[in-house]
């Protein structure tokens, strides 16, 4: 048996996860399928019916770890030869700019998408504020930055980058110079490009079967 099990849908935020299980070198099988088609014991993995999702055998028993921000932090912990975890300098900003990805870039992304209307006198009780604010917070760390947490590459960029590869492919964030350049960064690993095909292959696969 491999160390992970990986559960995954073929156009969806488990490609976060996959990139991640790539950059960690992590030994994982892949559970594969569609909306309409999950295993029948997925929902006793994740009551939330959703992916991604990762099964970590350990030993005689299982941990399972959803959310894709969790996971990638959870790989990098596993596997710390990978140097993907922030060193004491670095931990402030790693945690800071991965938690603010997963809440108030995410959420305001999706209000946006969604037209959710939030009263400007309410955007603190929102917690993400605006998603022009969110966005202006972030492109001026990335303009002095090379990274999340300055000039290396860490896990938390596995989470963060993703936020900006998919968001400016969609068109749901604005390409600035300093996004273009933070996913054109991120995009350039080997792990990116290894994980890509793989998920590229399946969406390939998913469209054909339709």
């Amino acid at each position: 048996m491999t160390t992970f099990t990986f559960y995954t849908v073929a156009m969806s935020r488990g490609q976060i996860a996959r990139w991640a299980l790539h950059e960690a070198g992590a030994d994982y099988d892949q559970v594969v399928f569609d909306w309409a088609t999950r295993p029948d014991d997925f929902l006793q993995i994740n009551p939330m019916n959703k992916v991604p999702t990762l099964v970590h055998h350990h030993g005689d028993h299982d941990h399972v770890v959803t959310e894709a921000a969790a996971i990638c932090h959870y790989l990098a912990e596993t596997h710390p030869d990978a140097g993907l975890l922030p060193d004491t300098h670095e931990r402030a900003a790693y945690y800071r700019w991965l938690f603010f990805a997963a809440g108030p870039i995410e959420q305001a992304v999706l209000a946006k998408a969604l037209d959710w209307k939030v009263p400007p006198e309410q955007t603190a009780t929102a917690g993400f504020g605006t998603l022009e604010k969110t966005l202006a917070v972030m492109e001026g760390w990335l303009s002095d930055n090379d990274y999340v947490c300055g000039k290396r590459f860490t896990m938390a960029d596995v989470y963060v980058g993703s936020q900006f590869i998919w968001g400016m492919q969609f068109g749901t964030i604005p390409d600035t110079p300093a996004f273009k350049a933070y996913a054109e960064r991120c995009t350039a690993r080997p792990a990116y490009q290894a994980g890509l095909a793989i998920d590229q292959a399946l969406i390939e696969a998913a469209a054909e079967k339709n």
